[in-house]
Formats: structure tokens, sequence, C-alpha cells
């Protein structure tokens, strides 16, 4: 097995990627926005051969992108709207996902608990009419029909097994700790996502690699437009340059409209955004993991809002909120949604105690729903749409508005934008990524064939089945070249975190554009949301990165203190750092 030990284009030096953006002058296709669908896109072109840039004025999936339920699924819930194509296409996506992304993507076994036969049938008529949209509870009949469409479509693009419902003592005796309503429950397959901001990542990689004309590059923010050029800074460096597009993807998601007033001179463009917050926990409580057994509870909490619960790591993955919100900048989980999050929660459980001094570790983002004049947030559409803004007067470039989308759907949403995009600067297409696998997806072993799959990459570099394990399953076979990197020199595990090592970091740091201490604990590893960060950790992270990154010791004190203060206002992590607690901000101890 070979292994380049080389740095891979993806992580040329930051200098020489902006040199190259700064000597282009004119560009075919500049997408604005590095959550997925930018992402999806940008990979799609680059893959065809089509000169690319793709920017992010923070780090890669850091908004809402970043803080998704965690589920690959297919939208059950979409059926009692009548979005059937949507259901059809996630369910396509979802099982297309399971293939190409197994080192991420797995089946999630879930139960949905009901509390009668017939309730919400009346309800149900209504809302797929369209003439009603007050959430209610559904009773059995409505989830036995939902499932059986689901199995139709999951049948037909996939292998999951079908659904089955169950009976009031089949429930009691797999779920005891359900509250006494749970009369029944129905239980069926869908699919979760360990890493998705790594997955993004890795899409970025292939792309890259396949394409030396295709650059990504975060934190560098778009500022100005004369409707002729972009200008673009580094927010890193300060470096000023301009490029001319044929095209503008914008794909800034919840700030679709913002860009498009302030920035792309488009300021009688219609609004195309209603964005909805979405708030989750990570809880620490080891009778309820236990008691979840590795599978998602989807069940309706009192006003008949569909909530989730699953194992994640060592804790549980609760959520969500579903919220109107006009400003996306920098939300978070505030008090009253944790409380109405623990309240549903308690409303299935009602034997567990879980509470604040519970809570590890919060996160919330936008989705970037379609505007919609509904009075229930959980009633807009989650399809997505392709907006088209021909060149104007004052504008040379065309625009074109990625608005909407489900993260499952990312890959074709990605793929119908190239086309369009395509279409417009000439070129066609030469590659399908319906079967490409991503990134350390490429050549996953089957369980048979995994633990052989060890032995060679241990027997090559010299490394424990342990380490190698614990390697393919954070990178998938992306484990093999990191084994060959990590190897190529002296390596020790961190002091105070020993399941990392600082070769492994490095590895990350300079293959993998980490600019700042957060995308390194939050987004390129699971250490933030795991909930076993502590400030020894922290701390020694940071002066890992600051050594590899060239900071002096003013500059780590300095990404140090912004992180501990970003990790405390956004995620709760108050723990880490004693910060004041600022008004309306859920803030939990981490201890």
């Amino acid at each position: 097995m070979e292994h380049d030990n080389a740095l891979p284009p993806f992580s040329s030096p930051r200098s020489v990627k902006i040199s190259k953006m700064q000597h282009l002058d004119a560009t075919p296709v500049v997408i604005v926005g590095g959550g997925i669908n930018g992402i999806s896109t940008f990979r799609e072109l680059a893959l065809q051969g089509i000169p690319v840039i793709m920017v992010e004025q923070g780090d890669w999936c850091q908004a809402a992108s970043g803080a998704l339920s965690r589920m690959i699924h297919g939208g059950l819930r979409y059926l009692e709207t009548g979005e059937f194509s949507l259901v059809k296409e996630s369910v396509q996506e979802r099982d297309r996902l399971l293939k190409n992304a197994p080192h991420y993507v797995a089946p999630l076994r879930t139960t949905v608990p009901i509390d009668s036969w017939s309730g919400g049938l009346l309800n149900a008529g209504k809302r797929f009419l369209r003439l009603s949209e007050q959430p209610s509870r559904r009773g059995a009949i409505i989830i036995k029909t939902g499932l059986s469409m689901y199995d139709l479509y999951t049948r037909q693009y996939g292998s999951m097994p079908r659904h089955r419902l169950n009976n009031q003592r089949e429930t009691q005796q797999r779920w005891p700790n359900f509250a006494d309503w749970a009369t029944c429950s129905a239980t069926y397959y869908d699919a979760w996502i360990s890493a998705p901001e790594r997955l993004g990542v890795e899409l970025i990689l292939d792309a890259e690699l396949a394409n030396p004309q295709a650059l990504a590059l975060n934190y560098i923010k778009l500022i100005a437009s004369d409707g002729e050029s972009l200008t673009l800074e580094d927010t890193l460096g300060g470096e000023r340059f301009t490029l001319r597009p044929h095209v503008v993807v914008n794909a800034t998601g919840a700030w679709i409209d913002r860009l498009n007033s302030t920035l792309l001179q488009n300021p009688s463009s219609k609004k195309l955004i209603g964005g909805t917050k979405g708030s989750h926990l990570i809880v620490r409580h080891p009778q309820l993991f236990k008691a979840l057994n590795g599978e998602m509870v989807y069940y309706e909490n009192q006003e008949g809002r569909v909530c989730i619960m699953f194992p994640w790591y060592d804790n549980v993955l609760v959520g969500s909120t579903d919220i109107r919100i006009d400003n996306p900048d920098d939300v978070v989980c505030e008090a009253d949604e944790q409380r109405y999050i623990l309240q549903s929660l308690k409303f299935i459980f009602p034997d567990f105690e879980v509470s604040d001094r519970d809570v590890l570790y919060t996160f919330s983002g936008v989705r970037p729903l379609p505007a919609s004049d509904s009075k229930i947030s959980g009633k807009i559409s989650r399809n997505h749409s392709l907006v088209l803004l021909p060149p104007e007067a004052g504008r040379d470039f065309t625009t074109l508005c990625l608005v909407g989308g489900k993260w499952t759907t990312f890959r074709k949403f990605g793929e119908q934008a190239a086309d369009k995009v395509m279409n417009l600067i000439g070129e066609k297409r030469k590659i399908s990524t319906t079967e490409m696998a991503i990134g350390g997806g490429k050549d996953y072993p089957s369980p048979e064939r995994k633990a052989a799959w060890i032995q060679l990459i241990c027997n090559e570099f010299g490394l424990t089945t342990e380490r190698v394990g614990q390697l393919l399953s954070r990178y998938g076979t992306r484990a093999a070249d990191i084994a060959a990197s990590i190897s190529r020199d002296p390596d020790c595990p961190l002091e105070h975190y020993p399941d990392y090592s600082r070769n492994e970091l490095r590895y990350l740091i300079h293959r993998e554009q980490v600019q700042t201490l957060e995308d390194l604990l939050v987004r390129r590893t699971p250490m933030a949301i795991s909930g076993k960060l502590t400030l020894a950790r922290v701390e020694e992270i940071a002066t890992l990165l600051g050594s590899e990154l060239g900071w002096n010791v003013d500059d780590t004190a300095q990404h140090l203190a912004t992180t501990l203060s970003r990790l405390a206002s956004l995620h709760g992590l108050t723990g880490l750092y004693p910060l004041p607690v600022s008004e309306g901000v859920s803030h939990v101890s981490n201890e």
C-alpha cells in the first residue's frame, strides 16, 4: 500500500493560495459561503475541471452546517405536508451517503412512542390539504400510514429494514422508562452522522486534489462589489484583492438576503430567506444513555412538536427548537430553549431527573429556510431551490442563490447548482458524483475485512492495532495517510488528552486549513462536543497550535482567551473559564 507523505494541494500555504487568487483577476465562478451546500457545489464544479474559487468568512461548516441534529434522514414528517418528492430525494441521498461515507454515516434504529391509535386523524387531513398548520399529536394509524409510505421509498432505493409496529406489551418490555401515555410504539431505520464538519472538509480535500484550478479558502470575507469585481479580504492577514467573476454563487445560507442587498448590488431583489433557529443539548446522564441502548427516540412533546434524542459518543444528544429569527449572527441556545428541551425530555422519560447541571454542551444554528408566511415554523418547506439573478444595470455578473435545503440532500443540491452554473458558462458535466466515495469512505473495509485492513497498516507503519483502529474510526481510510505521516517522526500522546497524539494534530493543522484553536477543537475533532474538554487540555492544544502556526506567546494567549470566551458564550462551556454570565445566554458548567 503506497502513501504520499508530501502535503496534498489542499494544504498549500495560505499565502500561496492568496497569491494565486491575486493573480487571477478574472475567474468563471466564485462561491461565497463555505457551508455544506456551497462546499457541495464547489466539489461538483471542481470535479468537472471548472476553475472555481470558494471563500468563507469563517471556517468551513461553522454555522448552520455544523449545528444540525446529526441525523441523515429521509424526512418522515414531510409526508404529512405532501412533500413526497423531497422524501424520495432524501431517502435516495441518505442511502448514497451510507455507501459513499460509511466512515461517518451509519444506520440508526429509531423508535416512535405513540399515545393512541386514532389520534390526530382529522388534523392530519387538514394539514395535508393545507387547511391547518397547527401541530397535534399523531396516533398509530397516522404513523403506520406514514411509515408504510416511507418503506416504499426505502425498499426502492436502499436496504433498510421495514418498520415494525409494537404493541403495549412489547413497548413496555423494550422501553420500561417511557411515560405511561406511550401505549404502543413504532420502530424504523434512518441514519446519523458522527462528524458532519469533517465530511465537509473531506469534500474540499477531494475537490482540490482533483483540480488544481479549484481553490478554497476560509477566513476570506467579501467586503465590497462595484458591480464588476468583488473585493475580498483575508481576515487573518489583512490582505485585499479583487476578482472579476462571470457567476457568483451566493451560498451564504441565512445571510443570503444580507449579501444580496449590501454587496451584490441587488437592493431590489425580494426576500429569499425566512430562517428559523434550532438549538440542541448534549447531556451527560448514564441512566438515559443506557436506556436508549444505541437507538434514537423520535417523539412528540406536549405541543405535538417533534423532538429527538439519541446516544452521542458517551452522552445523549437532545433537540431541538424551531424559532423564527431575523439576525443569524452568533446565535446561542437561550435559557428558555434549554428549559423547553429538558421539559420535552421529561415528557417521554418522566422518571429521569435531567437538569441544567447535566448539560455539557449546547449548539445552535439558523436553518436557511425559504421566506414564508406560515405561522408555524415547523411547516415551512425544507426543500431547496435555485434563484437566478441575471446581470442588471450596475452588476455585470450573474448571481445564483442557494435557498433552503436539508443537510442530507447536499449532494443533489450541489449537483443541481453546478449544472445551472455550467449551463451559464457553456460547460457540460463530465463526471457524476452519485456513486463517488467521499474522503475516508474510499475503499472503506467491510466488517469482515476491517481487522485485516488494520493489521496491514500496523505492519507497514509500526503502530498498534488499537491505534490504527482509533484512526480508522476517526478518519476512515485516510487513516492510512495519517499513519504514514505521524510515523515519520517521533510521536507521543498529548499529556492532558492522551487519546490524541501531537503528530496527529499536526497532520490536521497543516493539511486541513486549521487557522484557529476553535477550528481544531470544534470542527476538525469532536473534542468540544464530546464534553471532554478541560482547561489543561485546551491550553496544551493551544500551545501546540501556536507552535505550528508561528504564533508568539502573546498571540497564543489571545487565541486561547478568544476560544475560551466563544466556547462559553456559544456552547455553554463556562466550566473552562470564569467568564461573567451574559444576560439571556444559558451558561452551564461542564464539571
